[in-house]
């Protein structure tokens, strides 16, 4: 009972306690440091990766833009489409299903298609009116004419927008239908009146790209639009499900591979 009382036998009072704290606290050291690195690289590098990764390979839509304008300010057409794949595949693809690049208005091409109307003849490449989005015009522009007049025509703009998916280059556009030429509801300005079933317009897109071969994947943003009706810049009404159609398009290289394999034309 004495030694106890004396100390001789308490662990703390021992020549080697000194030492065994001081490896103590460096393996408790260690361990915090190492713990801390552990969450630098979590919270700063692997999550924000897999964030990104995330975002590219699906984009958030919600951050999309629902509507384009004119170039003074007025609400246009609805956006109710989008490709993924680069300005090539878009123009390809787009060809591929028998839509026609639109040119740029300039005076000839105006002229051209005002000819064209009043004899009511076909303009495969007729101009469409500027709509902006992201701060500019359209960056392409395609249609297909119905009869023989341009007076009526499917027709659809695109924009690229500057998300990503699957790193691909995503492009969003409103697709509509020209009914008659007229003057606008809203400025007076002679003008193409658009259908209001712009979602007609859009499954079209779709529909013509699958049966072409060029649709690699095709999906729905639902919920895209939370107005479900409205009126452009030539206060023309349109209605929508509220859906936006995403093609993913088929890589060029599957699309030569399976032209490839068709049979060839006599």
């Amino acid at each position: 009972m004495a030694h106890l009382l004396n100390g001789t036998s308490n662990p703390l009072r021992s020549p080697a306690a000194p030492r065994r704290l001081r490896r103590f606290f460096q393996w408790a050291g260690a361990l915090l440091g190492g713990l801390l690195v552990v969450y630098l690289l979590v919270a700063y590098v692997i999550v924000p990766r897999i964030w990104r990764k995330d975002i590219e390979r699906h984009p958030d839509f919600s951050s999309a833009p629902r509507i384009t304008h004119t170039s003074i300010g007025i609400p246009g057409d609805p956006l109710n489409v989008a490709l993924v794949g680069s300005e090539t595949d878009v123009v390809l693809a787009m060809t591929a299903a028998k839509w026609f690049p639109a040119d740029p208005i300039t005076l000839r091409s105006s002229l051209r298609i005002a000819v064209s109307s009043i004899l009511r003849r076909p303009d495969l490449d007729a101009p469409v009116s500027d709509l902006f989005l992201f701060g500019r015009k359209q960056d392409l522009a395609f249609e297909q004419p119905v009869g023989d007049s341009p007076r009526q025509r499917h027709h659809v703009r695109f924009w690229r927008w500057d998300h990503l998916h699957d790193r691909r280059e995503v492009w969003v556009g409103a697709a509509t239908f020209d009914e008659r030429v007229g003057l606008s509801h809203t400025t007076g300005q002679i003008t193409h009146h658009i259908g209001p079933d712009v979602d007609a317009e859009r499954d079209r897109i779709l529909s013509e790209l699958k049966e072409a071969g060029q649709a690699q994947e095709v999906y729905w943003v639902n919920g895209f639009h939370a107005e479900l009706q409205g009126k452009n810049g030539g206060g023309d009404p349109w209605h929508t499900d509220g859906r936006l159609g995403v093609v993913v398009l088929a890589l060029r290289t599957n699309v030569v591979a399976a032209g490839s394999n068709s049979p060839a034309k006599p």
